[in-house]
């Protein structure tokens, strides 16, 4: 691993006063680039989920079923993106992914019934979540080559991303046709990528490392996970903890995905303009939680920040369900975006540090699971008892993140 290994000589600024070298610098940017790119193209696709269901003719369960191929799509290629990085290195993934996406999300613009739609939804799927492992899979060996926990950033990027991709697509949703507007969103990935991706490719891990005096260094974190793919069972164990606490955080996501705005106006009588901000606030304060994320994880550590983070969530989720006024829920839902924030970072960073890529695809993928579960799971409860009582389980689940990061905090020894 030249690359990386060289970096690892370095000690980056805060932690040393020395400066990352200009290799590391490239290579971080050209990973948020990617990061922000992958929210980027999600989110242009989501705006457009409505034009092309009326385009199909698709009812309401139909349509379901058909974008439950992003969801299987997303889980299966999760699955088996960890040995892909391990055989082919995640940079190299990474860069395959950043073509493959940006071509995938041109074609459901083109898709004649809900069962073409489903079939070519499983091809974006796939795309959307062997990007995500292998992104979080180089991410983690960055941050172990700079020795600064700055994964956090990276999933700022993708917020802010998503951020843009939805505002873009909310004008062009009354301007451009699907086709127009998907096409367009391709043409812009694969640019992106070809300009981020050589920087990527040009930081490939290698096997042959030295260190700076020349002789021969000892196997790097990432080299040993490299030849050791398989995970012992009480590695496995742990990796699954961490992947249960990502889990907990994205079915927050999830649930407040979907359920936030007609919570606004259903339950406390919000116009619709207002009730859309009430996501978006959520989403802007976990993007402002991500970008102070390395900050908080360098003075308070990652289990103080996993314990602190729940209980802020937990704490705002309760009063954004159960808030008498429209303000007051507005407000717990920008507490909750905070306290989330960081993790589902921290949690996939922890699991690809003990067990390198396989760790972060089992992570993402309970993670993911979370982000499906959370918006059904709302809606029963909500029949059963009420929308507020419903989302008062986001509470609940982010309490359980808090008291599951406390329980990890022997599980590395960098975890206090």
């Amino acid at each position: 691993m030249p690359h990386l290994n060289k970096l690892r000589t370095v000690r980056t600024g805060g932690l040393g006063g020395d400066t990352a070298p200009p290799s590391a610098v490239r290579l971080r940017t050209a990973l948020t680039v990617f990061f922000a790119l992958d929210g980027f193209l999600f989110a242009g696709w989501v705006v457009r989920i409505p034009a092309i269901k009326h385009h199909i003719g698709a009812s309401a369960s139909s349509l379901g079923l058909a974008l439950l191929g992003v969801s299987a799509g997303a889980v299966i290629t999760m699955v088996l993106t960890g040995r892909l990085c391990h055989r082919f290195g995640s940079h190299r993934v990474a860069v395959g992914c950043g073509i493959l996406l940006p071509l995938s999300i041109a074609l459901p613009a083109h898709a004649g019934s809900a069962l073409t739609l489903g079939l070519l939804l499983l091809v974006f799927g796939a795309a959307y979540g062997g990007m995500n492992v292998a992104m979080n899979s180089a991410a983690v060996d960055l941050v172990a080559a700079i020795r600064r926990p700055v994964l956090p950033s990276f999933h700022a990027a993708f917020s802010f991303g998503g951020m843009a991709g939805a505002g873009i697509g909310g004008f062009a949703a009354g301007h451009f046709s699907p086709v127009a507007h998907l096409t367009w969103l391709a043409a812009t990935g694969l640019l992106v990528t070809a300009v981020a991706g050589p920087v990527m490719l040009r930081n490939t891990p290698g096997t042959a490392a030295t260190s700076g005096s020349g002789a021969p260094s000892a196997p790097t974190t990432a080299d040993t996970r490299a030849s050791s793919p398989r995970m012992s069972p009480a590695v496995r164990r742990v990796v699954a903890l961490f992947g249960v606490i990502a889990l907990c955080t994205a079915y927050g996501e999830g649930a407040l995905a979907e359920w936030s705005a007609l919570h606004l106006t259903q339950d406390l009588h919000a116009t619709p303009g207002t009730a859309a901000a009430g996501y978006s606030l959520f989403a802007l304060a976990m993007g402002i939680g991500r970008l102070t994320g390395t900050a908080l994880l360098e003075r308070y550590g990652q289990t103080r920040t996993l314990v602190f983070g729940g209980g802020a969530a937990a704490a705002g989720m309760l009063l954004g369900s159960l808030a008498p006024t429209v303000l007051l829920a507005l407000a717990g839902f920008a507490v909750a975006g905070l306290g989330l924030a960081n993790i589902f970072p921290v949690a996939v960073g922890r699991a690809g540090a003990l067990a390198g890529p396989g760790g972060v695809a089992a992570a993402s993928t309970l993670g993911y699971g979370g982000m499906l579960m959370g918006p059904p799971v709302i809606g029963f409860l909500a029949d059963w008892l009420s929308l507020p009582m419903a989302l008062t389980t986001v509470a609940l689940l982010a309490a359980a993140a808090a008291v599951l990061g406390y329980a990890s905090r022997t599980a590395s020894p960098d975890a206090a």
